[in-house]
């Protein structure tokens, strides 16, 4: 038992001689950013270095002396699959049913089946365009939270979404629609905008559409109809 010990510590040094290398050679260099982990990429030779910033979770990639950085994702050909994408999903995820989804406009077209929480703002150019997609999936539930950050000044017209009697139709309305149709519901109600401007910080959303799928994976940006079809499929088939 002893020389299996011993020999299972030989095996891991060099691993951890590269590690401590690497956090000593880049930290001083990454302008304030910290370095939550470090350990062997998806391709040999590589090391993934996870860094902490004002903008959330980054990867970039370093060899095992750091004496270069690569700063981009790796894309693996013969599947077509983003690896540095589905790390950060997996690395951001959250346990879905944590998620206040009261403080959310449920949207749903057929039987739900589908289910998308975002965090969106209805005068976002990437949100609008994602809007378009989600449009195009059926049997699908999203849970809004109405996070108006891009333009603060026409928070009102969110808070009027809460307000009025149809949720989901003044949503659309709004966000969807080719030019926003401004609710007429007064924006006087009691609403979950600061709570839900709150809980986005909470979770570090930094970006707009922002998107969690049931089985707590995250993604920053929007997705084609097809992605994000498979996207949701493969999430509701996911242990949690």
């Amino acid at each position: 038992m002893r020389k299996l010990a011993f020999l299972a510590i030989l095996i891991a040094a060099p691993a951890l001689a590269d590690e401590a290398k690497i956090r000593k050679a880049l930290e001083p260099k990454l302008g304030g950013a910290k370095i939550e982990g470090v350990q062997p990429a998806p391709v040999a030779g590589l090391w993934e270095v996870r860094l902490r910033t004002e903008r959330g979770l980054r990867i970039i990639y370093t060899d095992a002396n750091a004496a270069h950085v690569i700063d981009g994702n790796i894309h693996e050909v013969r599947t077509n699959r983003d690896l540095t994408e589905e790390r950060l999903r997996k690395l951001n995820a959250i346990k879905f049913e944590t998620l206040p989804l009261d403080l959310a406009v449920k949207v749903q077209r057929g039987n739900g089946k589908r289910v998308l929480a975002m965090f969106s703002d209805p005068y976002c150019p990437a949100c609008r365009q994602f809007e378009r997609n989600l449009a195009k999936i059926d049997d699908i539930t999203v849970y809004v939270f109405m996070y108006p950050v891009i333009r603060p000044e026409n928070s009102d017209h969110s808070k009027a979404v809460w307000c009025s009697p149809d949720r989901a139709k003044a949503w659309l309305e709004l966000a969807a629609a080719p030019q926003p149709k401004i609710p007429q519901a007064s924006p006087g109600c009691a609403h979950p905008i600061d709570k839900v401007h709150e809980l986005g910080r909470k979770l570090g959303v930094n970006s707009t559409p922002t998107l969690f799928f049931t089985n707590g994976e995250r993604l920053s940006g929007g997705l084609g109809a097809d992605d994000l079809k498979e996207l949701l499929d493969r999430s509701a088939t996911a242990p949690r």
